[in-house]
């Protein structure tokens, strides 16, 4: 299995949960970082894994209204963009983030493990595949 950032871990156990993604991310937080508040109440992977949700991107979790965040959820959808279309990469967290920014035209920003977020998601084959608008 890969190594995961803890937020990765987080966002993987509450896919495959199946569950209200934002109930289920904040009491996985609570278990993942039992002594860190910081940690627990961090916005940036919360919101990317929610934008993904919120968009129908995660196997398991119905598409609905999870977060507010605008950026950190076009973040994540960009980056499933970037996967989606150059499936023969390994990108690292790091990467990814550079291809992202490089595509939306971001400057001074740095990572903050929404790609570690997206990446464990990918990997784990617990995102959607791309849903056809072709009518059979």
């Amino acid at each position: 299995m890969v190594n995961y950032n803890q937020y990765g871990k987080v966002a993987i156990t509450v896919a495959k949960e199946n569950g209200n993604p934002k109930d289920s991310w904040k009491a996985e937080v609570k278990n993942t970082f039992p002594n860190s508040e910081s940690s627990q109440k961090k916005s940036c992977p919360k919101s990317a894994f929610l934008g993904l949700c919120e968009k129908g991107l995660v196997k398991g979790i119905t598409e609905g209204k999870y977060t507010r965040s605008i950026d950190n959820k076009a973040y994540a959808v960009k980056a499933i963009d970037i996967l989606r279309s150059n499936t023969k990469i390994n990108y690292t967290p790091k990467e990814l983030w550079a291809k992202v920014k490089e595509e939306l035209f971001i400057e001074k920003k740095a990572h903050n493990s929404q790609m570690d977020v997206v990446l464990a998601l990918w990997n784990e084959g617990l995102i959607l595949p791309v849903k056809s608008s072709l009518i059979v």
